[in-house]
């Protein structure tokens, strides 16, 4: 009777940290914007800088589009090098020791969405795992699970904005959320390899989104 008892309990237990889960997320979705507006989104622009070192930065800009075409592109020297992207079909980055862009083999393109926008379609499992304290904010932890892979999400207990995000290659850190057409998204965000190399820090000054873009922009 105990052990039929203990397994009802931990049942129980899991669909409420499940629901807990789901609710941060949803309450996340709402505040940002509202799932219409996230799945309208099909482009955006980024101006700003990169900042590599302490006297390292460099003007960049980033374009993205749905489904998960991208490029980056460096202004060094007064010149603009396209960094890295993908244009649908290859993906490709920039050879410093050539100065010549690479195809990338077996190239992973990352979605356009986030993991956690109908995460239960893409086959993420998401579950609560606590609150913990990112600087001086209170966040809910929430765990997204895919196979060997796995995401922690840091949601800022009072406003739901994302604050800190770990996967398996980067701390994502997200600072300075402001309102673009109906969207709330960050302007700056602060990346720290969990290999302590190429970290860096994105500070965008200008953010457009549903630009159409050129034909060509992303082709390689």
């Amino acid at each position: 009777m105990k052990k039929i008892f203990y397994i009802l309990l931990l049942g129980i237990s899991q669909l409420i940290l499940a629901q807990n889960a789901e609710q941060i997320i949803n309450k996340n979705i709402q505040n940002t914007g509202g799932l219409t507006a996230w799945k309208t989104l099909n482009s955006v622009a980024l101006k700003g800088k990169v900042i590599l070192g302490v006297n390292e930065e460099y003007p960049v800009q980033i374009f993205q589009q749905r489904p998960n075409l991208k490029k980056t592109v460096f202004t060094i020297k007064g010149k603009e090098y396209t960094i890295e992207g993908y244009d649908g079909h290859k993906g490709y980055s920039m050879n410093f020791a050539t100065n010549k862009l690479m195809q990338v083999p077996d190239y992973a393109p990352e979605s356009f969405d986030t993991d956690f926008i109908d995460y239960d379609s893409k086959g993420f499992t998401a579950e609560y795992i606590g609150k913990e304290k990112i600087g001086d904010l209170d966040c809910y932890k929430v765990e997204l699970t895919k196979n060997v892979n796995k995401t922690t999400y840091y949601f800022d207990v009072h406003t739901s904005m994302l604050i800190r995000e770990i996967n398996k290659d980067e701390v994502l850190t997200y600072y300075d959320y402001r309102k673009v057409g109906n969207i709330l998204l960050p302007f700056k965000i602060e990346s720290n390899s969990l290999k302590k190399e190429g970290d860096y820090v994105l500070i965008f000054n200008k953010i457009e989104i549903n630009k159409a873009f050129p034909n060509n922009t992303f082709k390689f």
